[in-house]
């Protein structure tokens, strides 16, 4: 099993796999169509109270991280990812930050890895 992620704004291909939007709002200038996305998975976005305290702010990135795994771990959604992602060979998460380092992508893959 093999979980990649990936802006939404980069261009699809056949080596991503099962395609996850994870962000709970639709990406800005984005059409539905023709995004290849397999499924979209809001609920395990962060919390909107999470990623509004958050905003992408470097200093505030471990103490995020802590408290997303929080909330993924009180998720049933985390249980649906993890039955999807062991199902596929590979799994792109997609999301629609600009901010490439730290962003909820990163904490969800690592997650995935660690346990699934």
């Amino acid at each position: 099993m093999s979980v990649k992620i990936k802006r939404i704004y980069e261009p699809f291909a056949k080596s991503d796999g099962f395609r996850i939007l994870i962000d709970r709002l639709w990406p800005r200038g984005i059409k539905k169509e023709g995004t290849h996305i397999d499924k979209w998975m809001k609920d395990i976005a962060p919390s909107t109270q999470l990623r509004k305290w958050f905003d992408h702010d470097p200093e505030k990135w471990d103490e995020f991280r802590m408290k997303y795994h929080h909330e993924l771990n009180e998720s049933d959604a985390m249980k649906e990812m993890a039955a999807i992602i062991n199902e596929q060979a590979t799994a792109t998460l997609l999301y629609g930050a600009k901010e490439e380092k730290y962003n909820h992508a990163i904490v969800l893959q690592e997650l995935l890895k660690k346990h699934y």
